[in-house]
């Protein structure tokens, strides 16, 4: 049997999606700039996604830009606003859970003199309000805080959060700006362009493409241009237009926004199955995704006495797949930053893994994994006796 319970890095794209990418890259090839047919089938594709998603998320056409990925989303919001504010005031609230697309840029925005500030989580991954509260004043520009941990699954409270900015703004006479990475809610989760003034949505974690972001930007506000060039995306995002992927990622939204509560449902059921399993099953382990605001696709848990990464290896060995954390920090040696946050020991760390679904994983599935993880961690237990 194969299992993939690594969603949150990555999803299987959808057959659609498959075949919207072949079209594009078989038959309207053009580049949507050019004037003739084979250019205004390629604009008509780009038009098209770009609407499915404004709909997704009740947006405008015109307040969708396509991006490179997720990534490169987080970097244009946060440079973007920078420069384009950075006359008003220099301070920058992140949470200090933020995917490394917002951190990496936040080091970098230290070095050139803005003044950022981490706000901690409790030990479920949460935002703490209060220091976020206290921590906003006349020199903030902007406020970043994802909607959904992509290593623990926390749901944070955007509703609040942005109230509380609205109620400063509209106090001080200001306008903070709220930005949301929400590429672990989108097609999860219902996104909404009243949660935050700047949203980043990614393709391949929605069963679409890789090498494709969105950026909402809410109409009215100006940022400064990311990359220039050929003024592609109004100026905002120069570059001729990864069609295949515009499209990949246009009908994949479509897809998967249209039964949004099914596919919630389906991740919801195999979770629970397992989790029941792995506490009934497996003495000595640590829960740190929450029980409550947690998105389905995301179970995070400490085994004791078993390094993860042993762990994710013995697993791979019966194909199946998880993940001790971010894809994108797999590569380096450094605990999770988001763990270490939430206060977990280094042994706890060192015993997580990452299982995240999707709606194509089944009970019997989870049987499978219950089955293997048991026997891979009862097996390093007895090593570990031994040393």
């Amino acid at each position: 049997m194969f299992v993939y319970l690594d969603n949150s890095a990555t999803t299987k794209q959808y057959e659609e999606v498959n075949e919207s990418i072949l079209q594009m890259m078989k038959f309207d090839f053009g580049n949507p700039s050019s004037l003739h047919r084979l250019g205004i089938n390629a604009e008509k594709a780009v038009k098209e996604a770009r609407k499915n998603i404004a709909q997704s998320i009740g947006a405008n056409n015109d307040e969708i830009f396509f991006t490179s990925c997720g990534t490169e989303s987080d970097n244009m919001a946060l440079f973007g606003v920078s420069e384009a504010r950075k006359r008003r005031g220099n301070k920058i609230i992140v949470s200090e859970i933020e995917h490394p697309a917002v951190l990496e840029p936040c080091k970098k925005l230290d070095k050139m003199g803005f003044n950022i500030q981490y706000i901690g989580v409790d030990t479920k991954g949460f935002v703490n309000i209060n220091a976020l509260e206290e921590a906003i004043d006349d020199k903030t520009i902007l406020v970043s805080v994802m909607h959904v941990n992509n290593e623990v699954g926390s749901i944070q409270s955007l509703d609040k959060i942005k109230e509380l900015i609205n109620n400063y703004n509209k106090k001080s006479g200001t306008e903070i700006l709220f930005h949301t990475d929400a590429v672990q809610s989108y097609g999860k989760l219902p996104v909404q362009t009243s949660y935050a003034d700047l949203i980043t949505l990614s393709g391949h974690k929605i069963h679409g493409p890789k090498g494709i972001g969105v950026l909402y930007i809410k109409k009215g506000i100006n940022i400064e241009p990311y990359i220039y060039g050929g003024m592609q995306e109004r100026g905002m995002r120069s570059g001729t237009e990864n069609v295949p992927a515009i499209a990949g990622i246009g009908k994949a939204s479509e897809i998967c926004c249209k039964s949004l509560k099914t596919r919630y449902n389906t991740m919801t059921n195999v979770k629970k199955y397992l989790l029941e399993g792995i506490k009934n099953e497996i003495p000595d382990i640590k829960v740190n995704s929450p029980y409550e605001n947690c998105i389905s696709s995301v179970l995070n848990i400490s085994f004791l006495g078993v390094r993860g990464e042993v762990l994710l290896h013995t697993l791979e060995n019966s194909d199946i797949y998880v993940s001790t954390g971010s894809a994108c920090s797999s590569n380096k040696k450094a605990n999770s930053h988001v763990l270490r946050a939430m206060g977990l020991s280094d042994k706890e760390i060192e015993g997580a893994v990452r299982f995240s679904f999707s709606e194509f994983n089944t009970i019997e599935e989870m049987d499978y994994v219950l089955h293997h993880l048991k026997k891979g961690v009862s097996q390093f237990r007895k090593l570990g006796s031994f040393r």
